[in-house]
């Protein structure tokens, strides 16, 4: 049984565009990535789960017709990175360099993701995951397309105030 105190002091639960973004990094830290998609369980391999679980959400409220949420969504992305490049040892000079270059891969996986998406050929999406995803030696990108193509339908059957509080349909 929880104390009143521990119950008046607990830190309040995210809501909006932070609750999302602590479900885009809860999906992309799934095991199945990395255990049965051939996901390379490395910081390379995760920042492209992180990046491409953020690229369908941004997508996604693309459709919301309020830019303001990816916006806010962005900025969040740019946080954590900065802190993952600074905990990874990356000095504050290239702390900037590096957030560049990262937003700009975010970009271009937002749009190479969605073309995958909307092709009714399934080959697009797989190379898009070829291109932007560390994967284990030998391990084809199908079972990560597969997971994504799994995912977009979820993102899209969920209601979009329900998106932007992260509650995701699965």
């Amino acid at each position: 049984m929880k104390s009143l105190l521990s119950r008046l002091f607990k830190p309040a639960e995210p809501s909006g565009i932070p609750a999302l973004w602590h479900q885009i990094v809860a999906i992309a830290r799934e095991p199945e990535w990395y255990r049965d998609a051939g996901v390379a369980d490395t910081i390379e391999g995760r920042f492209d789960m992180v990046s491409a679980v953020t690229a369908l959400a941004m997508a996604r409220l693309q459709d919301s017709g309020k830019p303001q949420y990816g916006v806010q969504l962005t900025e969040l992305f740019i946080t954590d990175m900065d802190g993952q490049l600074r905990e990874e040892g990356v000095g504050d000079l290239m702390v900037g360099k590096h957030i560049g270059k990262l937003v700009s891969a975010l970009g271009g996986r937002i749009f190479a993701y969605r073309e995958g998406l909307d092709s009714d050929d399934p080959a697009l999406l797989q190379q898009a995951v070829d291109r932007n995803v560390t994967l284990l030696d030998g391990a084809s990108p199908a079972p990560v397309a597969e997971r994504m193509r799994a995912l977009w339908a979820d993102l899209r059957a969920t209601p979009m105030d329900d998106l932007i509080e992260g509650r995701v349909a699965r």
